[in-house]
């Protein structure tokens, strides 16, 4: 099985920024998708960024030209910039990937717990 770390996350004033991580561990053949999702109080959870092994990254539009996905490959983990923080980012920020495990070669989405991020003055 695939095991996601996050860090990162907390309280910060609006205008600052935050650098989330999330690290994954397991038997991993390949990643395929890394993405971070968020949930507001009282909203479904929503994407947020994606990025796909091609290195192409996608945006929801709330965080385009704020928010920047990268990915180490090296230690297989994502992260998440975060400038320019507004109270309505707040929410819980939760990291996924699609992957293919050994040794069975089955791919399939795996999630992490999630991690609190405050915007507030």
């Amino acid at each position: 099985q695939v095991q996601l770390v996050e860090s990162g996350g907390g309280l910060v004033r609006p205008g600052g920024s935050l650098r989330l991580s999330c690290t994954a561990s397991g038997s991993i053949f390949s990643i395929n998708v890394m993405d971070w999702y968020h949930q507001a109080p009282g909203k479904q959870r929503e994407l947020v960024a994606t990025l796909i092994s091609s290195g192409d990254s996608n945006y929801a539009d709330s965080v385009k030209g704020r928010f920047t996905i990268s990915r180490d490959n090296a230690k297989n983990t994502v992260y998440l910039q975060m400038n320019s923080l507004k109270p309505e980012d707040t929410a819980v920020y939760t990291c996924s990937l699609v992957g293919t495990v050994k040794p069975t070669m089955i791919s399939r989405r795996y999630w992490g717990q999630g991690t609190q991020v405050t915007v507030s003055s």
